[in-house]
């Protein structure tokens, strides 16, 4: 089994009514607004360097987001808001969750036209 890069590793993961923030190992902070989210990925990686290999990841309209390890304490919670976003396709995040294949999976994107 590899071991995660320091700066791989999170130090800690909050979900609130705000967004998500990850505290990496390194002191530096990853995070995106529930406002700014653009998309969701989940991101499978069977063959990762990492001893994760599934993130989820989130993207801001500015550039903001962060890649939540699906092992992380805080995934659980995490999952549950994407779940309730309108529009999340939750048979694409099954999908995603359940297969061996090295692959990015959009599971929700913000509706661009409002």
């Amino acid at each position: 089994m590899s071991q995660d890069p320091p700066t791989a590793r999170s130090r800690a993961v909050a979900v609130d009514d705000t967004g998500v923030r990850r505290q990496l190992a390194d002191g530096s902070e990853e995070s995106v607004t529930w406002q700014d989210l653009s998309a969701v990925i989940i991101r499978v990686m069977p063959d990762s360097p990492w001893d994760e290999d599934v993130f989820l990841m989130l993207a801001g309209h500015d550039g903001t987001g962060t890649a939540v390890p699906s092992s992380d304490p805080a995934a659980d919670a995490l999952i549950e808001r994407l779940q309730a976003l309108p529009g999340f396709d939750n048979e694409r995040f099954i999908e995603a969750m359940t297969t061996e294949a090295d692959e990015a999976y959009v599971v929700w994107k913000a509706d661009t036209e409002s």
